[in-house]
């Protein structure tokens, strides 16, 4: 078996609207932004999931056990390039904006999405926008923090 390398082969939406998160249905992203496009190169940060320790030892264990308890993800947050004009992915991921952030691994990030293909779908609301400092030879920056507002599915289809 081939390695698969990653170098744009991932792609991010924003959905407005998902009817089901493990089933995600292409009319669905014909109403949504694919915000990829303007990230920075490490545009997509905190979406990896920490399960938690949920301790299972007793009083008089000589070993510690666990099981797995409870599962988050660390400061998940998009930074983004500023655009001059209409700067489609500032203006959408307002604060407050809630809606699904949809993510596409292991293959080309512009290829139409089509049937079956696995997605990762997270429900999220914005934080406030907040500019990143800038860099001297760099485009100017912000990022916009979010908040994973309920159990996303990891294992979602398009439908």
């Amino acid at each position: 078996m081939a390695d698969i390398i990653g170098d744009g082969n991932e792609a991010w939406w924003f959905l407005p609207s998902v009817a089901n998160i493990a089933s995600v249905t292409t009319s669905e992203f014909t109403g949504g932004v694919r915000i990829s496009q303007w990230m920075t190169k490490d545009g997509a940060t905190g979406f990896q999931p920490d399960t938690a320790d949920a301790p299972t030892s007793g009083k008089e264990s000589v070993f510690d056990t666990a099981t797995n308890g409870r599962i988050s993800f660390s400061s998940p947050r998009f930074t983004f390039k500023k655009q001059d004009g209409v700067d489609t992915a500032y203006n959408t991921l307002s604060q407050n904006a809630t809606g699904y952030a949809v993510r596409r691994n292991s293959m080309a990030a512009t290829a139409t999405v089509a049937s079956t293909q696995k997605l990762e779908v997270y429900p999220i609301i914005c934080s406030a926008r907040a500019r990143v400092d800038q860099d001297d030879n760099q485009p100017e920056k912000y990022m916009v923090p979010v908040k994973i507002t309920s159990a996303p599915n990891l294992n979602a289809v398009v439908a």
